[in-house]
């Protein structure tokens, strides 16, 4: 993996850092429907909370990515993105209202909008030749922390009886140590950059544009996958099993296996064989997956399905930010992947709620609304017109 000479050990730096964080993230996110109702939350309340998480983190992405081109420094908002995460999440099991479970968990959230660019940022930086592998090992060391903390969630709270704030002090305690390892993180610097945020945006080159608006299309179709899991309770039931929380959270892990066994090898092959054809890849899959999940009617072709799930998430993760890092100018990465980042997170909030309203109908709409958005995705992508001046600088 050619890189920066000296920084390619931020890729695994970084990765670890993202392998204890979202351990301790998803030993929280199973529990946090839990907290909120043992809290006098309702239906509505878990709403509120899920939107508002959603919001501010994809608002955030691109004002700190951009503002980490202006003063030409990446670490320190990865450094205090992580460290207000870790702080929050403390918040959380020292919360005693729902509403004060909402600002904690709001806050968290702001820690995540302002490290994501800029640390993508670091690691397009320290391997410009590479980077559809450099982000597969960093996708990959994050889900398998994922993997971990759904494990070890299901081991502390349905196997030991451990209570929701004491497991939620321990992940947070978690998401501390995962500030070590970014001591030893370095960078270039880019050079201070002078330009107001929407003129920035505005100069971007108009490729990348594109293909940021492709990846919104099928974003917009990329529902939560909460609406699988309860595909597969309601595939279960029809077999006469009796649907559990356990259940859904082998399936949950199964899917984070594939996508963190898969995540490397997608983005090595990204860089052989190019981002673009293994994105599109991805969508036509997503699409394909979502058919299954229409007919889908035993155990072991959710198990496969579950599989798949994990295939799209790493043909998509990793390249489509290396495919935004390949296609901005070194001086506005920061800038165009928090642009990325905020688009299709916000393209992500309609997509749950249009899947939602389509599943009261029945549940069958909810996954050709998906797989249509995202097959047009794909027809987008062929007719996506390079800048080769950027593509051809940035490998």
């Amino acid at each position: 993996m050619p890189a920066v000479k000296g920084r390619s050990k931020n890729i695994y730096l970084l990765g670890f850092t993202s392998f204890l964080n979202d351990a301790s993230g998803e030993m929280i996110m199973p529990l946090l429907p839990l907290l909120i109702t043992s809290l006098g939350g309702g239906g509505a309340a878990v709403g509120l909370i899920g939107g508002l998480r959603e919001a501010v983190s994809s608002l955030l992405k691109v004002v700190f990515g951009w503002w980490s081109d202006r003063v030409g420094r990446r670490k320190p908002f990865v450094v205090v993105g992580y460290l207000f995460s870790a702080v929050f999440k403390l918040g959380l099991a020292l919360s005693n209202t729902w509403p004060q479970v909402a600002v904690a968990s709001s806050l968290e959230r702001v820690g995540k909008g302002v490290r994501t660019a800029p640390r993508d940022a670091i690691i397009a930086d320290s391997v410009p030749r590479g980077r559809g592998k450099g982000f597969g090992i960093h996708r990959a060391m994050d889900t398998a922390g994922a993997v971990f903390g759904s494990l070890l969630v299901l081991y502390l709270f349905w196997s030991q009886g451990m209570s929701l704030r004491a497991i939620i002090l321990l992940a947070s305690s978690i998401a501390l140590f995962s500030l070590i390892p970014l001591i030893w993180v370095t960078e270039g610097g880019t050079g201070k950059r002078a330009v107001p945020l929407f003129r920035g945006v505005r100069g971007l080159p108009r490729s990348l544009k594109a293909f940021i608006a492709v990846a919104a299309l099928h974003a917009l179709g990329n529902f939560s996958y909460m609406f699988f899991l309860l595909r597969a309770q309601g595939v279960l039931a029809g077999m006469g099993g009796r649907p559990s929380a356990a259940m859904s959270l082998l399936l949950y892990v199964v899917f984070n296996i594939s996508y963190a066994a898969l995540a490397i090898p997608a983005g090595a092959l990204s860089d052989r064989w190019g981002k673009r054809r293994l994105i599109g890849g991805g969508y036509v899959l997503f699409s394909l997956l979502c058919g299954g999940f229409f007919w889908v009617k035993t155990l072991v072709g959710l198990m496969f399905l579950f599989l798949l799930y994990g295939m799209v998430y790493a043909l998509l993760e990793g390249n489509q930010r290396a495919y935004v890092a390949d296609l901005a100018p070194e001086e506005v990465r920061g800038t165009a992947l928090g642009l990325y980042h905020t688009v299709v997170g916000l393209a992500a909030l309609p997509a749950s709620l249009v899947a939602g309203l389509l599943w009261e109908i029945t549940p069958g709409l909810s996954f050709l609304y998906g797989g249509g958005l995202s097959l047009m995705a794909a027809l987008g992508l062929i007719f996506l017109k390079e800048d080769r001046r950027w593509r051809n600088a940035n490998g």
